[in-house]
């Protein structure tokens, strides 16, 4: 089924959960194994287990033994290191030079290599300890990955007695802003608004004059806080309603099969617009890399009028009928909805982005 590969890639971490660091399981999972697992995730249960941590990568990026992938640690967003020499010697063109080349003609700030990266992965260094024993928790059952098959989660340290949040701290020390481009904190909100107050009331980090960091963070601010509060009215409106699917949830495509023939509303990122010459237009909404969820457009007059070509990279939210296409040639069967109206289609109010007048499903 569509679903089986990430079930397959998702079973040996569930199953780390309850042996704590030892290695990840080298035998195959049979899908009936995998499924067996899985069911496991529908335990309140939010905590991995404790690892031994094997690298930082950078300020937000971390690699403990036994997971496959690194982690994306929540709730915040370090600026990026230099990897390589081509990025140095973009930098040495000057400051301002290097910011205006970096940002270009895109109508958001975008992410770049700076000297305050490198001093956010400094500090996470000095507060995880490669060899250490650190906690891995998630924020919500169902979310597991993101599209590029890191683990979604908060690590924490072991300080003077007690498992310390390291990405709220990371916050507070002014090396990264509350970061909820992809959603609030369902579990540590007041703690990460808590801990960006304290940073920016001392200068500290990203929020100190004089420094070589992003000069845009009210712009970044801004958009972050639209999305948010976009994925936070989903949220709400999703509650106690199993036919109102994330797509970012490990079980989403699960789900929508259930409503084959029924209607659900789904909240994703516009991955991909494939325009067909002579045939749909598909618009492709962020799941997995090579398994995004198709939104099918056979008038292309009601594509134009759903303005979906200024939303690429945003969250939408779409409501209609789950529908199976079998394409010809291959043989393989894939979910859909057909769009045939653009009130289908509700768009977020995003900085920069002029929203088109459309009614709500």
């Amino acid at each position: 089924m569509r679903h089986q590969l990430i079930a397959l890639l998702t079973a040996s971490a569930v199953a780390l959960a309850t042996t704590s660091c030892g290695p990840a399981h080298s035998g195959r999972y049979t899908r009936k194994a995998a499924q067996a697992s899985l069911k496991k995730l529908d335990d309140p249960g939010l905590v991995l287990g404790e690892f031994t941590l094997t690298k930082v990568t950078d300020g937000d990026t971390v690699r403990v033994d036994g997971l496959d992938s690194s982690l994306r640690l929540l709730g915040m967003d370090t600026e990026e290191i230099f990897h390589n020499n081509k990025e140095r010697r973009a930098f040495e063109v000057g400051w301002d030079a290097y910011l205006r080349n970096s940002r270009g003609t895109s109508k958001h700030p975008v992410k770049m290599s700076t000297p305050v990266g490198e001093d956010g992965k400094k500090f996470a260094e000095s507060f995880l300890t490669v060899g250490a024993k650190v906690r891995i928790e998630r924020d919500d059952p169902r979310q597991i990955r993101d599209r590029y098959n890191r683990y979604l989660a908060y690590v924490f340290a072991f300080k003077d007695g007690k498992w310390v949040n390291y990405n709220v701290e990371c916050v507070r020390a002014g090396w990264s802003p509350y970061f909820m481009k992809y959603g609030y904190s369902r579990r540590f909100d007041a703690e990460f608004r808590q801990a960006e107050a304290e940073a920016k009331a001392a200068r500290r980090g990203i929020w100190q004059d004089g420094t070589q960091h992003y000069p845009d963070y009210p712009e970044r601010e801004a958009w972050w806080i639209a999305r948010g509060d976009f994925v936070a009215e989903f949220q709400k409106d999703a509650t106690g309603k199993d036919d109102f699917i994330d797509l970012t949830d490990w079980d989403s495509l699960d789900r929508i099969e259930k409503y084959l023939g029924k209607q659900v509303t789904l909240l994703g990122t516009v991955s991909d617009i494939r325009r067909g010459d002579r045939g749909p237009t598909r618009v492709m909404l962020s799941r997995q890399m090579h398994s995004d969820f198709p939104l099918v457009f056979f008038d292309k007059d009601v594509f134009g009028t759903s303005h979906l070509d200024d939303y690429k990279g945003e969250f939408i939210r779409v409501t209609g009928t789950v529908s199976e296409y079998t394409n010809k040639h291959t043989g393989r069967s894939n979910l859909q909805i057909v769009v045939d109206r653009p009130s289908q289609i509700t768009l977020p109010t995003i900085p920069g982005i002029d929203p088109p007048t459309v009614g709500a499903p």
